[in-house]
């Protein structure tokens, strides 16, 4: 893997021999997201810069005088809310990010190992790629965002059975599942899930995206809610974990796109 510990920022804004129009820089944006205590802001720039090779240090140094969760919500964290901002606007592309998630992962086992306990997380998102599909990288950046924002992953991985997946939603309950259809050939997973899960008296938010469905096909089943983007995934979970059931996430899920609701 390359060495990323002296990366510039104004570098990662020419890709591929183009040059991605921004009327900020990379670390304009990052100012909005970074936290005060110069500790904390040093790990959010490790995650940031994707220096995987030092986070470790730098959280074993932090946790001489904060605590393991000061240091997952407010330095670990808030650097993938900036890998997430940068990737959204297409600063960032997806080697980025997944060293950014490797830097944020190292990081989190440190801190985790220091609090002697379990990590709570604001709910359980169980992900799978649909059956027949062996495309998985849009659920993988998924997971790093979902993750960013304090969810825990249940990851079936990819080409999962239609049965497997309803298995595990009735053994693991999670809060919200989520699929991937890259093919159209593997989409039609999706409506059976949802069926068998409606009879077997399950109904949570089932999350679809890929780049074989669109919104009008995965709202024609129950508990369906269309995701173009995995940039959009936080904020339709996070609805969930507020008390929305998949009829109110749906039918309100234009202002939640928007930023509205």
């Amino acid at each position: 893997m390359a060495d990323f510990d002296s990366i510039s920022a104004d570098k990662i804004l020419t890709r591929y021999d183009i040059v991605v129009e921004s009327s900020e820089k990379p670390e304009d944006i990052a100012e909005q997201f970074m936290p005060e205590n110069p500790l904390l802001r040093q790990i959010a720039e490790d995650v940031m810069n994707l220096k995987f090779k030092v986070i470790e240090q730098h959280v074993q140094e932090a946790l001489k005088s904060l605590t393991p969760e000061e240091i997952i919500e407010n330095g670990l964290l808030a650097g993938m809310d900036i890998v997430a901002e940068l990737y959204g606007r297409g600063i960032y592309y997806l080697p980025h990010v997944m060293v950014a998630s490797d830097a944020m992962t190292r990081g989190t086992k440190v801190a985790e190992a220091a609090l002697g306990g379990e990590r709570k997380y604001k709910g359980m998102v169980m992900m799978h790629a649909a059956e027949g599909d062996p495309h998985d990288i849009g659920k993988n950046i998924a997971a790093v965002l979902l993750k960013s924002n304090g969810f825990g992953i249940i990851d079936l991985g990819k080409d999962v059975l239609v049965d497997t997946v309803v298995d595990e939603v009735q053994k693991q309950k999670p809060t919200i599942l989520t699929g991937t259809a890259l093919m159209t050939t593997t989409m039609s997973a999706f409506p059976r899930i949802a069926n068998r899960l409606k009879e077997h008296g399950v109904e949570i938010p089932f999350i679809c995206a890929g780049g074989a469905v669109n919104r009008e096909y995965v709202e024609s089943y129950d508990m369906g809610i269309y995701s173009a983007k995995a940039a959009e995934g936080p904020g339709l979970a996070n609805k969930a974990i507020d008390g929305w059931d998949w009829k109110k996430i749906r039918s309100n899920w234009d202002d939640i796109i928007n930023g509205k609701a």
